[in-house]
């Protein structure tokens, strides 16, 4: 019946559509003289014109394999012994700064221990260590600009330190004393600066990933020359936060990296459990993003991959995905005993063959930049340091009770005024169970 429609039908019924396919063939004006001369039409010139994704026909009934593509590399600098890999990406850091990274990692790491110590003698509520995770925090810290807004899950304590986070501000924050810049309204790592541009960090998983992505776009708005940079870990990329702020960012061009510390379980839940593709990096590419995978036990690694997302992220106004591979070697918090979902001997694997101290130290001592005597004289110092902030947050008195009522609204409400003074009412009903005297007035 075609074969007898005018010319001037046949223009009309594809003057609509798309003349040129992707490939440049004029597909339907071949249909529309294919069809005048009653000549059979060549599907194969036929191209998808859908707009939700760019493919070609196939005449094969075949479902995609989930392993059709091999994983994706691991992109390292220094091998386990702390020998550079491939000259050219050497960062070619200065003595001092490879020794300010050194530091602070070690800083970090006796932090951990003294805090983790002091929870378990009942001085403090509740802890979580780093150990194993410092390259992670060290390295990327040291890539951004100290403008650049800082969204933490929870184990990302490197990072603020490396910022200039003082001792006594940590200590300040897990003992919720008079000097806690949150005033004593959250539990223990849960950290945070304006000055540092560090938010404050939230216990539910994954809430700062589609903040981070809403931050990354009023940033990109106001052309402020900033990045944000989203840690989250492997666990919280299953959380339904994960898919809105990736999402989001992709398609409103927001410079953002989303950084993932992968270290192998989420809480008690390890990664063969946690998901079945090729972990978090693949994911990017489904939405849009630029991606790549590091050894998060090599510094140097996630340094330059974090430098250069940066670089893109601002100068092109993109999202980028980090997928940093290490290993938690301490329990997740100090309400979690690790021992019940996985053996001692692994542990002792992470901790004794491929830490990233043990790392970036192997390095400083082949260039003659650390020894022996170094370390001593350091960890003895960085402990000592430690002890004396820790005392001093320790004789340090609480919050005035009064602030669990102010900083919400700008002038107090009426039914708050009544909590208050039911508080105190209370307590001085019961001040035998009250010792205000412990706490600032």
């Amino acid at each position: 019946m075609c074969a007898f429609v005018s010319y001037k039908k046949m223009w009309n019924r594809f003057s609509g559509a798309r003349k040129t396919c992707l490939t440049g063939t004029n597909c339907f004006l071949d249909l529309f003289f294919a069809v005048h001369r009653q000549q059979p039409f060549d599907s194969s010139l036929e191209k998808p014109q859908f707009p939700g994704a760019s493919a070609e026909f196939v005449d094969q009934l075949e479902f995609i394999q989930p392993n059709v593509i091999s994983g994706i590399p691991v992109y390292r600098v220094m091998d386990r012994q702390g020998n550079i890999i491939n000259p050219s990406q050497d960062p070619q850091l200065s003595k001092e700064t490879v020794l300010n990274f050194y530091q602070k990692m070690t800083l970090l790491n006796t932090m951990d221990r003294i805090l983790y110590e002091s929870q378990r003698q009942g001085r403090i509520s509740f802890y979580m260590t780093n150990y194993g995770e410092e390259g992670t925090h060290i390295g990327s810290a040291a890539a951004l600009d100290p403008s650049d807004m800082v969204f933490g899950q929870y184990r990302e304590a490197g990072v603020l330190m490396y910022r200039g986070f003082p001792l006594d501000l940590f200590m300040a924050q897990c003992y919720a004393n008079a000097d806690d810049l949150g005033k004593g309204r959250q539990m223990p790592v849960h950290y945070g600066s304006r000055d540092l541009n560090f938010v404050t960090i939230s216990s539910p998983l994954a809430t700062q990933i589609p903040q981070a992505a809403g931050a990354a776009y009023a940033v990109k708005r106001e052309n402020m020359n900033r990045a944000v940079i989203c840690y989250f870990g492997e666990g919280a990329a299953s959380e339904g936060d994960a898919h809105a702020g990736f999402n989001f960012s992709a398609t409103l061009e927001c410079p953002l990296i989303f950084f993932c510390r992968n270290n192998g379980y989420a809480i008690s839940t390890p990664t063969n459990e946690q998901y079945r593709g090729d972990g978090i990096a693949a994911r990017g590419p489904g939405y849009g993003m630029l991606s790549i995978r590091v050894d998060g036990n090599d510094v140097f690694a996630v340094y330059n991959a974090t430098k250069e997302a940066r670089r893109r992220a601002v100068a092109e106004n993109q999202p980028f995905l980090i997928e940093a591979m290490t290993y938690r070697i301490g329990h997740h918090s100090t309400s979690d005993d690790s021992s019940a979902y996985r053996s001692v001997d692994e542990v002792n694997y992470w901790d004794k063959q491929d830490h990233p101290i043990s790392r970036l130290r192997h390095y400083m001592t082949t260039r003659g930049w650390w020894s022996e005597d170094d370390e001593r004289s350091w960890r003895k110092q960085s402990r000592k340091t430690v002890m004396e902030a820790f005392e001093r947050a320790e004789r340090r008195l609480k919050p005035n009770p009064d602030l669990l009522f102010t900083d919400v609204y700008q002038e107090m409400t009426p039914n708050l005024d009544k909590q208050r003074e039911s508080l105190w009412r209370h307590v001085q009903q019961y001040k035998e169970h009250y010792p205000l005297d412990l706490y600032d007035k």
